[in-house]
């Protein structure tokens, strides 16, 4: 979804209108993300599954896998997002590690600290990484206790952390990664866990589950978890996404890697879903509905959101630069008010200033943000070209309107059964140019498994105006042949993807990767990486092993079909020649006289032929010729020769041009 960058840019523009109205207590919270990890440390937890030949089968117990999953993210977190807040707690091991965050005389037996809630350091991530990479560490400290941990001491010790680490923060998740289906011994442990539970949603932390099936045992949720972890709510945009019931099996040989879908659940689940509006829908008059936009697409770049200051020859270890910036004089230096800026637009190349009331009537001379739908054409109409700027997936809310879900729905379905989309009115936000879009419904999508990979909604995809369309170039198209075409195709044939589905995240950025690679060797103080692995590159050999016999009957063909056509070419360019001469062909010319000193017409010695005329006709260079030759030329015609040049030429062209013709 949108990140906090977009958030934060949204906030910025609203507090620079003074007379905004005045925002919630919610609005001043912090955007930043506090996340989490809470790991269960079991004998089943700490199981490896069995040896086996299948390079894709798991060789990593559940714990372990989690926890290289917690440094893979904290590696990426410390580097895009270095103001979000992450912590590792262990629980059901053996040690206690908690005085951090020890209120009072409360304790809380068998969890392990291993990082707390707080912005990752480098000193964090080489601690994980060496528990991650060092067995020996790793077996001293995953000892098992012989005592079970309650649930409901683990959800208070998780409500601690959160209250007294990140109490205002607007987003807060715990991640809870465990393969016990029923850790409540009786009924009144179940009872104190879920009030624990509740404690921690009032508190606006969203306990987001990780189950781990046993093998041949599974996970069965409706024993316990269901009571605890709520299920996402339309209306909220923050609510966790759908948990899907299809569970990963740790166990080898069947070709899935407990590793990878640990981090693919939690790489979806990473980052909040915040969204990027909330405006009105207008159906028609006096009729509207309340939706959310979301970006769901949006291109992947380098984040460079700080500086860091690197130290000195002392030592310092490395800080997050604090930048401030102070407006001053071109003359003096001096510090500019902000009382004393004057906001203006450049025309003419000249500054037209303009005091804020009327700044604030020109922002708001288009109404105030909405939605509203000003017409409905078929979808057939909206032309690929026209998608120029990133749509927007809109989604119903209650918030403000009870009732909207049920008429969006309506909506959607409609369009999508008569193959229409609607023509919209659309505002993003205060002070933002009005926009025409095309409001297209999607369809649901669901994955293999039976989760929902796409909800059905609509897309918002602003159009292009007059001026944003430029003209096409001029190209020559040259078109191919169908035996040419025909042997593509085999080419084709060969080189398809596996199920002819693209999958993006196969291909990591090599650009952003080799990005991410340098900040991480200087953040961790590691060697500088010599070599990239860029999976962008083709597979040469498994290419020419699949298409190589195709791709050189085909070049052969083309090199065929180009000579035929050049052959074809050159016999008409010689049949055109000679079909010219014949028309010029006829008696030949007398030569003239001249007198003693004069030049002939065609050079020194020779007056000039019809070829030579015919010659200067087509290239335009009749013009150049000098009287003397024109009027020779004419003479020999019997043609009139007197007169200006102009008159000349002219008589020379319809001369030439009327023989050509005959």
């Amino acid at each position: 979804m949108a990140e906090p960058t977009d958030e934060k840019r949204r906030h910025g523009e609203e507090e620079e209108d003074d007379d905004e109205e005045e925002a919630d207590d919610s609005g001043y919270k912090t955007v930043k993300d506090a996340v989490l990890f809470a790991i269960d440390v079991s004998d089943s937890m700490l199981k490896r599954p069995p040896p086996s030949d299948d390079k894709k089968a798991d060789r990593d117990s559940p714990t372990s896998a989690a926890l290289k999953c917690a440094y893979q993210l904290m590696q990426q977190r410390i580097i895009s997002h270095p103001k979000d807040m992450m912590g590792i707690l262990l629980f059901g091991t053996q040690d206690t590690k908690f005085d951090e965050v020890n209120s009072g005389d409360q304790s809380y037996p068998h969890c392990y600290l291993i990082s707390d809630l707080d912005v990752p350091e480098a000193s964090d991530v080489k601690r994980l990484r060496s528990l991650v990479e060092d067995e020996e560490e790793a077996a001293k400290l995953l000892v098992p206790a012989k005592q079970d941990v309650t649930m409901a001491n683990l959800l208070f010790c998780a409500n601690q952390i959160f209250t007294t680490k990140a109490p205002n923060f607007s987003s807060r998740r715990l991640f809870l990664v465990t393969d016990n289906d029923n850790p409540a011994a009786d009924k009144g442990a179940k009872d104190n866990a879920i009030t624990r539970a509740r404690d921690l949603y009032d508190l606006g932390v969203i306990i987001e589950l990780f189950p781990i099936s046993k093998p041949g045992v599974g996970f069965d949720r409706a024993k316990f978890y269901d009571d605890l972890v709520y299920s996402a709510s339309p209306s909220d945009p923050d609510a966790p996404a759908p948990v899907s019931s299809a569970t990963k099996v740790s166990s080898s040989g069947d070709g899935i890697s407990l590793l990878q879908s640990l981090i693919s659940s939690i790489n979806s689940k990473a980052a909040p879903r915040r969204a990027l509006f909330s405006l009105p829908l207008e159906l028609g008059p006096d009729l509207r509905i309340g939706v959310k936009g979301y970006v769901i697409i949006k291109r992947q770049a380098a984040v460079k959101s700080c500086y860091v200051w690197m130290g000195g020859e002392d030592g310092e270890k490395k800080q997050l630069a604090v930048v401030n910036t102070t407006p001053m004089t071109d003359d003096s230096a001096r510090a500019v008010e902000k009382v004393d800026l004057v906001k203006a637009y450049t025309f003419g190349g000249e500054a037209v200033t303009f005091p804020p009331e009327q700044m604030k009537l020109i922002r708001q001379c288009f109404g105030d943000p909405t939605i509203r739908i000003i017409g409905f054409k078929p979808i057939s109409m909206l032309p690929i070209w026209a998608n120029t700027k990133t749509p927007t997936f809109i989604y119903p809310s209650e918030a403000d309107f009870i009732g909207s879900t049920r008429v969006f729905s309506a909506l959607q379905q409609t369009l999508l059964k008569d193959k229409k989309m609607a023509l919209v009115w659309y505002i993003a936000r205060k002070n933002a140019g009005p926009v025409i879009a095309a409001l297209v419904p999607g369809v649901e999508r669901l994955g293999e498994g039976g989760e929902q990979v796409m909800p059905p909604g609509m897309w918002l995809i602003p159009l292009p105006f007059a001026d944003d369309i430029r003209d096409y170039p001029d190209i020559s198209l040259v078109k191919t042949t169908d035996d040419l075409t025909d042997l593509m195709r085999n080419v084709v044939q060969q080189l398809q993807l596996p199920k002819a589905i693209y999958d993006p995240s196969r291909y990591p950025n090599p650009g952003l990767q080799w990005f991410y690679r340098i900040l991480q060797a200087l953040a961790l103080e590691e060697d500088m990486p010599e070599k990239l692995e860029d999976k962008t590159l083709p597979k040469y050999r498994q290419i020419d092993k699949r298409s190589g016999e195709f791709v050189v009957e085909w070049g052969q063909a083309l090199e065929n079909e180009h000579a035929l056509r050049l052959q074809n070419r050159s016999n008409a360019a010689a049949l055109k020649r000679e079909s010219a001469t014949d028309k010029l062909s006829g008696p030949l010319p007398k030569r003239i006289k001249t007198e003693r000193g004069a030049t002939p017409a065609g050079g020194e010695d020779e007056a000039i032929s019809d070829e030579m005329m015919l010659v200067y006709h087509k290239k335009g260079t009749v013009t150049k010729l000098t009287m003397d030759k024109l009027k020779r030329y004419l003479s020999s015609k019997g043609l009139e020769t007197k007169g200006k040049k102009a008159d000349l030429v002219q008589r020379a062209e319809e001369y030439v041009a009327e023989k050509m013709d005959s």
